[in-house]
C-alpha cells in the first residue's frame, strides 16, 4: 500500500474512531484500525466486535492494499503534525512508513487477516430518518441509560419509530426519560411500512452515533438486520450489535394520578439546586422540596458537613406536599431542555415526580423520578 492523504480530512476520521477502539481488549488487533486503499478513496474500519464504525474518504492511492495500524498511536501521530500531506506507505515485514514534511515513523501492524468481518445488512430496505431529531432524542435521554446495571437490557434505551415520529426511552431504575419527536411535513419516515420494530440500542452505540450527527446531517439512513443495526450517515455507517431482552414496560412508570403542578423558571431552578445540592449527602446527592403557597423551599442536609436551603417563589395555591428528590437526576433534565420554563408535576411524597419542558415545540418529552425517603 501507498497513498497520500490531507491531514485534517483524516485526522477527523481518526478522531471518530478513538471511541470505538477499546485501549484493553483480549485480541490485540481489536485496537486496530483496518486501512484499505483502492482508487481514489480510502476506508477505515474499528471495531469492539458490539459496535464498528467503517468510513471512506478521499485519498491519492499510488498502491491499493490493506492493513492495521494501532488506532491510538495513529491518531496520536497525526494529530502532531502540520497541516500537510500525509504518506503512509506499507514496507514489508510488518513495518508501516508514516510521513508527512521532514517527519518519519515506523509502525509495527499486525496481520489484516486477523481483523474481524463486520456483519452486513441482511435486506434492502432502508428507512430515512431526520438526523437533528434523532441527535435532540440521544441528548435528552442517554444521561438515563445505567451504566452498572447486572439487567443488561437497561444499558441502553429502547428507540422505535413511526411514519410521523421516532421515540426513545431510557432507565436506570430510579428515573426514566421519554422522548418523543414529530417529524415535520415533507420529512417524514421513508419507508414502506413506515414504522420498524422496537430494538434497544447500547450506551455506546447512542454515544457514538451522536458524535456522526453533526449539525449538518439532515438525514440518515437505518437498517436492521437479525442481530444488528446499521446507521448511514454520509460516508460513515456505524454498525452495532442489538441488546437482546426485553425493555420493561416502562409505560406503568409514568405516574397518572398527579395532580398539583408547579411552573419554574429553568435558571433559576438549576441555580438553585446546584448551590444547595453543594451540602447534600455525597452519596445520595438528596434534595428536599417544600412545596406551598406561592413558595417553594429548596433544602439539604449532611450531618457531617452542614444544610443549606434556598427559597422560591412560584404560582401555586394547592395543598402543601413535601419530597425528596435526588439533585443530579434534577439537573441532568434541567441541563438539556432548552426551555426557559419546566413544569414540575406530583402527588405526594411517595409518587414519582414528573418534570417537562415548557413550549418544547415538535417533542413530547417526560422525564419521570422516583422520590426518596425523608
Amino acid at each position: 500500500m501507498d497513498l497520500v492523504v490531507r491531514k485534517k480530512e483524516f485526522f477527523h476520521e481518526l478522531q471518530l474512531f478513538q471511541g470505538i477502539v477499546e485501549r484493553k481488549n483480549t485480541i490485540p488487533v481489536l485496537a486496530n484500525v483496518l486501512l484499505e486503499a483502492e482508487g481514489d478513496k480510502g476506508r477505515m474500519v474499528a471495531t469492539d466486535l458490539e459496535v464498528a464504525l467503517d468510513v471512506r474518504f478521499s485519498a491519492k492511492v499510488k498502491k491499493g492494499g490493506t492493513l492495521t495500524l494501532p488506532a491510538k498511536k495513529l491518531f496520536e501521530i497525526v494529530r502532531a503534525l502540520p497541516d500537510t500531506n500525509i504518506t503512509i506507505r506499507e514496507e514489508g515485514q510488518g513495518v508501516v512508513k508514516v510521513s508527512a514534511d521532514n517527519f518519519e515513523s515506523r509502525i509495527k501492524t499486525l496481520p489484516r487477516q486477523d481483523f474481524p468481518t463486520l456483519p452486513k445488512a441482511d435486506n434492502k430496505e432502508i428507512s430515512k430518518l431526520p438526523g437533528q431529531t434523532f441527535r435532540d432524542l440521544i441528548t435528552r435521554t442517554q444521561f438515563a441509560i445505567t451504566g452498572e446495571d447486572t439487567r443488561y437490557f437497561l444499558n441502553g434505551a429502547l428507540f422505535y419509530f413511526t411514519a410521523d415520529a421516532l421515540t426513545l426511552v431510557a432507565t436506570d431504575g430510579h428515573r426514566l426519560a421519554l422522548i418523543t419527536g414529530k417529524q415535520k411535513s415533507g420529512e417524514k419516515t421513508k419507508k414502506g411500512k413506515g414504522e420498524a420494530p422496537r430494538v434497544i440500542l447500547p450506551r455506546k452505540t447512542l454515544t457514538e452515533l451522536a458524535k456522526l450527527l453533526t449539525e449538518d446531517v439532515k438525514e440518515i439512513g437505518y437498517q436492521q438486520s437479525e442481530n444488528h443495526l446499521f446507521f448511514e450517515v454520509g460516508d460513515r455507517v456505524l454498525i452495532s450489535r442489538m441488546i437482546d431482552g426485553q425493555f420493561p414496560a416502562y409505560e406503568r412508570v409514568i405516574p397518572k394520578g398527579n395532580d398539583k403542578a408547579v411552573e419554574f423558571d429553568n435558571d433559576r431552578l438549576t441555580a438553585a439546586i446546584k448551590r444547595v445540592a453543594v451540602l447534600s449527602n455525597e452519596r445520595s446527592k438528596a434534595v428536599k422540596i417544600q412545596i406551598s403557597k406561592n413558595k417553594v423551599e429548596i433544602t439539604s442536609n449532611s450531618p457531617d458537613v452542614g444544610e443549606a436551603s434556598e427559597e422560591l417563589d412560584v404560582q401555586y395555591t394547592g395543598d402543601s406536599v413535601q419530597i425528596c428528590l435526588n439533585a443530579d437526576y434534577m439537573l441532568d433534565f434541567l441541563g438539556v431542555v432548552e426551555t426557559d420554563s419546566v413544569r414540575f408535576e406530583f402527588k405526594d411524597e411517595t409518587t414519582q415526580a414528573v418534570m417537562q419542558p415548557v413550549g418544547l415545540e415538535g417533542y413530547d418529552y417526560t422525564y419521570v423520578i422516583m422520590p426518596m425517603r425523608i
